[in-house]
């Protein structure tokens, strides 16, 4: 069932209790646990956060914990799956979800009582079926009474022998109507059900919810905004949400940055805290990197340009020599370069973007200013945020990855949130020289209603599902600025690498066509083929279009999501 009021509803039923949050691995997330942590410490509330990376890793901290607990509150995790199937939970447990994956379970969404989905539904644009549409009351069919109809009576006349017959006939007419009633009820219930559970995507930012929430509970502040911000901004930088819905977004969150800045003013509280809204640009991490490295190594530019080739280079130096940018102030840090150049940089990128054929360059954000050197859009943060995620060692374990990017939040951890953009940098150029020799060795190949790319050696960069998925999409787009097929702009991605040798398995992930930003079908259909290959997989993730599979298994398997698809 859905809860629209979350202060009344949700918050207030928890004050005083002990709950169990279970987060997913993904900074919008990380951004909504942080806002959680600081409402819980306002009012004192006993709280345990566990990060997990998939359903066994939900099953493994539910059972740990369900023994101090009533009530458990799920992080953009668990609202896709049968919450009361998986975890057969008491009567008296109550789960609060918070999930920006879609589309839900039907089974948590008709839950009478134990399952509870935090935020008001949008049945017409998630359309999800009625309950009646889905589940019916078995009826008990009427068993034909065959002693009446074998019973010899002597003493019935015919006409009385008639009545019974024509009643007998007419149960057996009634059982096959109400058969058939049934057969057409399923097959619509199929068809309903197929329509509802054939695309994967996601709907609004979980952190911005619970903001939300904290706004109506008179708890927030900037630093609450500034971690929604950058749930919001991590779900536009990952293709999550199409350019759209995260504009109509930014139009409510700019209302709080308004409102919170006056409040600040109005109480004359001095506060060197700052977030802006203003016009940015598509480059990764160029406030803390060299102009050309962030030209170079960021999907828009270098794909629209193709800068992993040699006549790409040459056009990239000419946009600098218009916009009148030196090339030894190119290399250089943006900080580095001289005040005039570093002022006139955003107006020169957009004037010349429709000549460079760059008019998504440009793009609405919010920049976060404190001191008077400390400059970070929301972007930074996310960027850094994954890198620190991604950072999974021998001696790091996720859970300290996850603790760390965490702290990236505070602004007193300045050194972490450094420390990840530097790693951030090493990824996306480890992104970059991938993408450029496969393109140059024309490893992306067409099985007809897809493309699909194999790593053949294990790189640490992308064992982990968002490096992974960032490559793909980078790698997507590169394919389909270079070929010369009309139809690559339709064809959705799957990469495959290697993630242990030892024991033959692989990440696999699909990304959908350049086309469409944000619906996938992988999902489904990754289940269907693997039941047609006999491939063995793991779903295991929660997100959706990312699973584990045998090396072995992976040519079957993808030749059964040629035929299915095909």
């Amino acid at each position: 069932m859905f809860v629209e009021d979350l202060r009344k509803d949700f918050y207030e039923r928890l004050i005083g209790k002990r709950v169990l949050v279970i987060v997913n691995y993904d900074v919008d997330a990380i951004c909504t646990s942080k806002i959680l942590q600081a409402l819980f410490k306002y009012d004192n509330m006993v709280y345990s956060i566990v990060p997990i990376m998939g359903c066994s890793g939900m099953v493994r901290a539910y059972n740990e914990n369900k023994d101090d607990v009533k009530f458990v509150l799920f992080v953009n995790c668990a609202g896709c799956i049968d919450i009361l199937e998986l975890l057969q939970p008491d009567e008296d447990m109550t789960f609060f979800v918070l999930d920006s994956h879609r589309p839900y379970d039907i089974c948590n969404i008709y839950s009478e009582s134990q399952v509870q989905i935090l935020g008001a539904p949008k049945k017409d644009e998630e359309n999800i079926p009625d309950y009646e549409q889905i589940f019916q009351d078995s009826d008990e069919e009427d068993e034909d009474d065959d002693d009446d109809g074998a019973e010899d009576n002597s003493d019935e006349d015919d006409e009385q022998r008639g009545s019974r017959e024509m009643n007998r006939i007419q149960r057996i007419e009634q059982q096959l109507l109400k058969r058939r009633q049934r057969r057409e009820w399923e097959e619509r219930r199929n068809k309903l059900m197929f329509e509802y559970t054939q695309f994967n995507y996601y709907g609004r930012s979980s952190a911005l919810t619970i903001f939300e929430l904290a706004w109506r509970l008179s708890k927030d502040s900037i630093d609450l905004l500034w971690w929604a911000i950058v749930g919001l901004t991590e779900q536009l930088l990952m293709g999550k949400i199409e350019s759209a819905s995260y504009t109509l977004a930014t139009e409510s969150v700019q209302s709080h940055v308004s409102r919170l800045t006056n409040k600040a003013s109005d109480q004359t509280i001095q506060t060197s805290v700052k977030i802006h809204y203003e016009n940015d640009l598509h480059l990764a991490l160029y406030r803390h990197w060299s102009v050309l490295d962030s030209l170079k190594y960021s999907i828009y530019p270098a794909c629209k340009m193709k800068l992993w080739t040699y006549k790409g280079e040459k056009v990239m130096h000419e946009l600098l020599v218009d916009m009148g940018l030196p090339l030894v102030q190119a290399k250089q840090t943006f900080n580095a370069m001289e005040l005039e150049l570093r002022r006139e940089f955003y107006d020169k990128m957009e004037k010349f973007s429709e000549k460079y054929h760059l008019p998504d360059i440009i793009y609405g954000s919010f920049v976060l200013q404190y001191g008077y050197r400390n400059r970070y859009s929301a972007a930074d943060y996310v960027y850094s945020m994954l890198a620190i995620l991604e950072s999974i060692k021998k001696d790091r374990t996720p859970e300290t990855c996850f603790l760390e990017s965490m702290d990236a939040l505070s602004r007193s951890n300045k050194d972490i949130l450094d420390h990840g953009i530097d790693m951030c940098k090493t990824l996306l150029a480890a992104i970059f020289k991938q993408v450029q020799s496969s393109l140059e060795m024309h490893a992306v190949y067409s099985a007809g209603p897809f493309l699909y790319f194999i790593l053949q050696e294990e790189i640490s960069f992308f064992t982990c599902p968002y490096g992974l998925m960032m490559l793909s999409r980078f790698l997507l787009n590169g394919h389909v600025a270079v070929s010369r097929n009309r139809r690559a702009r339709e064809l959705p991605l799957i990469a495959v690498a290697p993630i242990d040798a030892a024991r033959g398995y692989s990440l696999l992930v699909g990304v959908p066509p350049v086309c469409e930003d944000s619906k996938n079908f992988f999902c489904r259909a990754f289940e269907q083929a693997a039941l047609k290959s006999g491939a063995t997989i793991s779903q295991d993730c929660f997100e959706p279009t990312v699973i584990q599979i045998r090396h072995a298994d992976c040519t079957k398997f993808l030749d059964a999501l040629t035929v299915l698809l095909g």
